[in-house]
């Protein structure tokens, strides 16, 4: 980087997030102001970022946002569903306020509205999804920081970030990069330790996974528990066969009574004449 300190230099580490995010892949289209961060084309027609000028924009960004005094007059809003658990954790960790889903017109020019905010420094996801807020930021002269693909606008983009912003692991990297070198810049956290929050917090999740993923773990779980609780009929069993086989072996002779008083019965003929006596009866 250039007329920054070396200590705001991009890392090894962070190079290989990027590229295994897939940060530096762009579309088949391309916007002329957007031609100075792209580094070539490719031959099926992507064009490919240059990660190092998105490195530069987002510690750009940061100090930007660092300058701010108070955290809550940053506004971040992302309309893109990738997005918006990124621009969700992003307020968390740095105090920002957040707009996730559907923007409100009117919520920066019509102070009548029950939504109305006055932020100072705006940063969306994509300009292109998001501008209804840029229009609106424009109105009321609230600069704009964008992360921006080779195919965005950059009409009333004051501070544009090139990166994938259609990739949900491209998004959620981006918004840690930034949360991560404000925080920095802040004195928050301190540049020799790694960041303690870890980059999947800012993935999109798809609630339909997730849910199955929550019924999957309760399951096993509840398996678990049922198969510790059950009792071990092997022993069970042994334990209540003991005692007979002690009995019969301990008293072998009634064995062979039982056997001869059934074989004097069958020879006197009392068996016959009960079971024909019985039924004559009836």
């Amino acid at each position: 980087m250039s007329k920054v300190p070396s200590i705001l230099n991009v890392t090894d580490q962070e190079v290989q997030s990027m590229l295994a995010a897939q940060s530096h892949i762009g579309t088949k289209n391309l916007d002329i102001q957007m031609s100075g961060y792209v580094w070539k084309r490719r031959q099926d027609g992507i064009h490919v970022i240059n990660i190092g000028k998105t490195w530069e924009k987002i510690v750009f960004a940061a100090r930007i946002l660092a300058a701010i005094e108070n955290p809550a007059d940053v506004c971040v809003i992302s309309a893109r569903p990738y997005g918006q658990r990124a621009a969700l954790k992003f307020a968390q960790y740095t105090g920002a306020q957040a707009i996730a889903g559907r923007f409100t017109p009117g919520t920066f020019t019509n102070y009548i509205t029950r939504t109305f905010r006055e932020p100072r420094v705006l940063l969306v996801t994509d300009p292109r999804t998001d501008h209804q807020a840029i229009r609106e930021a424009s109105y009321v002269n609230i600069p704009v920081i964008a992360f921006c693909d080779t195919d965005s606008p950059l009409k009333h983009v004051d501070v544009a970030i090139p990166t994938n912003n259609k990739a949900k692991h491209a998004i959620g990297l981006a918004y840690w990069l930034l949360a991560r070198e404000v925080l920095r810049l802040r004195g928050t956290i301190a540049r020799t330790t790694p960041w303690d929050i870890m980059v999947d917090m800012f993935f999109f999740r798809d609630p339909e996974e997730a849910e199955k993923e929550a019924e999957t773990a309760a399951a096993e779980k509840n398996f678990g528990a049922e198969y510790n609780s059950a009792p071990d009929w092997g022993t069970g069993a042994a334990e209540t066969a003991a005692p007979a086989n002690l009995e019969w072996e301990a008293s072998g002779a009634g064995v062979a009574d039982v056997a001869a008083v059934a074989s004097a019965q069958i020879d006197a003929g009392d068996w016959g004449t009960a079971a024909t006596g019985e039924w004559g009866a009836e």
